[in-house]
């Protein structure tokens, strides 16, 4: 028998029942739920009488549609505020672990799950937001769902789930200064589209990917949902072990012994075969932007505005004279040439402290363009503390940058942190598309790092130029 990938042995061993065309009932052993996807769950669960399962698998928090600035007040937004207050209603209803707006523990649902030891090697994970594809940076099978099946999740702990292709992303070499896993990632869906992956588990390995943090991995992990997939992994190894070791929710004494032997099962064999492999050489690597409205649309700082007529087809050339219209740029342009009129630094991609700590590196000793509003937003409230223990907030503070407290924030808009129609920003977010940010707002995802040049200089600009 030939080797198992680790997507193939998570699979494997959670099988409940395999339906022989590819499809089987697979048993979740954990469920994190947020306020935007998961009240019509409970309003089926109540109306069909049934309750959870395993309560102690759950565990919810508000997110999404969460204020980022006074918290003392109520959330003004009518709809923020019922979806808010239905988590909790429901959380207490049903049993399951709830997370309080105001809780020291309160954050970004896949930055707290892995925060909190709730995220582990070797399980399964499900959570009502396509971004759950985070947690396989720690060699879980990780995966969104939808609102009926957050309730079948929460009533039955099993899913049926179609089994997916296996793709092999393999990261070589070494990276130069102030680039990582944001431009990994948007380097391989800029060159191969969002499609890539589609239908497809992505495991990365390679040297570039053992030398990454845990940090570096979830951000890598968090973006393989723009490549077309539902699943990105990672197997785990001594970086996992040490980053999750005294974690509230990770095993103890001897129950920590056994789970690393387990775990330690866990990489793909050496005879293991991928359905396939592409291969990206990070050595040389400029900074990464984008200048369109798909994550696709990604270059090199050093580009430039592609034009549509050099587009492969006459589709995408059409999709691009629509990209720029949006964009409100010019074929040709210097993408440095591009001015911002905003900046975010945060998300469940680049809301951690070694995230903040580059933007911080950055921003230390200067001032953010007066023509700029930029934003730090910490993805947990226990990320907020370690940075003003840090002292990370009085840089961002001293520059010009404006300190919040935790949640999604600008990334989705579901919130009062949103761009006008016309505005620019320089995001750390995961998504680009027309109105992802605000109706009408023109979004550029790139890393911490380069957001924080951006918006000191109040262009796009090259952090290596600038931090050299």
């Amino acid at each position: 028998m030939s080797g198992r990938t680790l997507y193939r042995k998570l699979w494997d061993t959670h099988v409940v029942r395999d339906y022989g065309d590819g499809s089987a009932l697979l048993y979740v052993d954990r469920h994190l739920l947020q306020e935007t996807s998961t009240h019509q769950s409970f309003v089926g669960l109540r109306e069909a009488g049934r309750v959870a399962r395993r309560t102690e698998t759950h565990l919810a928090v508000p997110d999404h549609g969460v204020p980022t600035t006074d918290r003392s007040a109520p959330i003004a937004d009518g709809l923020a505020a019922a979806q808010v207050e239905a988590l909790k209603v429901n959380a207490r209803d049903f049993g399951i672990a709830h997370i309080d707006l105001d809780d020291a523990r309160q954050g970004i649902v896949h930055v707290i799950g892995p925060e909190r030891g709730f995220t582990l090697p070797g399980i399964t994970l499900a959570c009502g937001d396509s971004h759950t594809s985070t947690h396989g940076a720690f060699g879980a099978l990780a995966f969104g769902i939808g609102a009926s099946d957050c309730a079948t999740v929460v009533a039955t702990q099993c899913l049926v789930q179609q089994r997916a292709k296996t793709l092999e992303v393999r990261l070589e070499g070494r990276p130069g200064q102030w680039v990582g896993a944001k431009d990994y990632a948007l380097a391989l869906i800029g060159r191969h589209g969002t499609g890539f992956a589609t239908g497809h588990a992505i495991e990365y390995r390679g040297r570039a990917v053992d030398a990454m943090t845990m940090a570096a991995r979830m951000t890598l992990c968090n973006m393989s949902i723009e490549a077309g997939a539902r699943v990105g992994m990672i197997a785990p190894d001594e970086t996992t072990f040490a980053w999750l070791e005294g974690r509230p929710h990770a095993p103890r004494g001897k129950m920590w012994e056994h789970a690393l032997d387990y775990w330690r099962t866990l990489p793909s064999d050496g005879d293991a075969s991928y359905d396939r492999t592409i291969e990206l050489d990070v050595e040389g690597l400029a900074p990464q932007v984008t200048w369109g409205t798909s994550p696709q649309d990604a270059l090199s700082i050093e580009g430039r505005v592609p034009h549509p007529d050099d587009a492969p087809d006459r589709g995408e050339a059409e999709r691009r004279r629509r990209a720029l219209d949006y964009m409100g740029l010019a074929a040709g342009m210097a993408l440095q040439d591009i001015v911002i009129d905003r900046a975010f630094i945060g998300s469940c991609t680049n809301g951690r402290i070694e995230d903040l700590r580059a933007a911080a590196d950055v921003a230390q000793g200067r001032r953010v363009s007066s023509r700029v509003r930029a934003i730090v937003v910490p993805g947990s409230t226990g990320v907020k503390r370690q940075a003003e223990a840090e002292g990370l907030d009085r840089i961002f503070l001293d520059a010009g940058f404006e300190w919040r407290h935790s949640g999604c924030s600008m990334c989705v808009a579901m919130n009062a942190d949103r761009l006008e129609a016309g505005e620019r920003c320089a995001s750390t977010s995961n998504r680009n598309f027309e109105g992802r940010q605000g109706r009408g707002g023109r979004t550029h995802l790139m890393s911490p790092a380069m957001a924080a040049a951006a918006a000191i200089a109040g262009h796009l600009v090259d952090v290596r130029e600038m931090a050299s």
